[in-house]
């Protein structure tokens, strides 16, 4: 028989052990922002923001971590995946979570956070870019909210 709150409690565990790696990728980057993607509780790759560094606005911490994930593996779809991310995705960053299809977003911080802080450029949530398509994609908000948020003071 499978204890159902143990599974819970160990599914808890593993989500804020990815989210700390994420915000120790975050640390090194130019912005707050970290990401981490994971397949069958094995980190794939980690990365942060490097809009500055780069002089690139679409080196944002997901879109990083996808094209590392993506060269390594040699193609372009991520399905069965999960990514983490201290900050929930921007529209281009919920985006290339829908091209690549990965299966579940994980973060930190929501838009609606930022907003409350006056630090959100756009906002739209993730969940209203795959509303609008064909993906199916998980969202799971507020793992070690906190911790994230702290970044971002």
């Amino acid at each position: 028989m499978i204890d159902h709150n143990f599974y819970l409690v160990i599914t808890k565990m593993n989500q804020e052990y990815f989210m700390r790696l994420a915000l120790e990728a975050a640390k090194k980057g130019d912005w707050p922002y970290g990401a981490v993607i994971v397949k069958d509780d094995e980190v794939a790759a980690v990365a942060y923001n490097t809009v500055q560094r780069d002089s690139d606005p679409s080196a944002h911490a997901e879109i990083n971590v996808i094209r590392i994930l993506t060269a390594k593996i040699s193609k372009p779809t991520l399905e069965g995946y999960s990514i983490y991310t201290t900050c929930e995705p921007c529209p281009m960053c919920a985006t290339a979570c829908v091209w690549t299809g990965v299966s579940e977003i994980i973060c930190g911080v929501s838009i609606q956070d930022l907003i409350s802080l006056n630090q959100a450029q756009i906002h739209i949530s993730c969940e209203e870019i795959i509303a609008k398509s064909f993906r199916n994609i998980k969202v799971t908000k507020g793992v070690l909210k906190d911790e994230c948020l702290a970044l971002f003071k």
